[in-house]
């Protein structure tokens, strides 16, 4: 229990950089909640653009081949892995923004 209640003493009253760790929990729960928030409106974006895609397919006014995807996997692939390598290093992953990320995406 006493490593329990050092915890909280430190949550209550500590400080990192000069700033309680209280507020820096509200934060990363804040951006975590419009990240959650963003990330259902983009799928819902991207389900629709998926099925006009499909649609526009099928009827033949554009032509999806594998060849056609493995080259813009190849041509955009490096540079998605990077912006997303960047933006995973600078957004501190804590249980406060993974439930931000839920409520925001379950609560949009």
């Amino acid at each position: 229990m006493s490593a329990l209640g050092e915890v909280f003493n430190f949550i209550t009253s500590g400080s990192i950089a000069g700033i309680s760790p209280l507020i820096i929990i509200i934060i990363t729960f804040a951006i975590g909640a419009v990240i959650g928030f963003l990330a259902r409106k983009i799928l819902k974006i991207a389900i629709i653009a998926a099925v006009i895609l499909i649609i526009i397919s099928y009827f033949g006014m554009f032509g999806l081949s594998l060849e056609t995807l493995k080259t813009a996997a190849q041509t955009y692939g490096p540079m998605v892995l990077q912006y997303s390598a960047l933006l995973i290093g600078a957004i501190p992953i804590s249980l406060g923004f993974i439930a931000g990320i839920i409520i925001g995406f379950l609560l949009s």
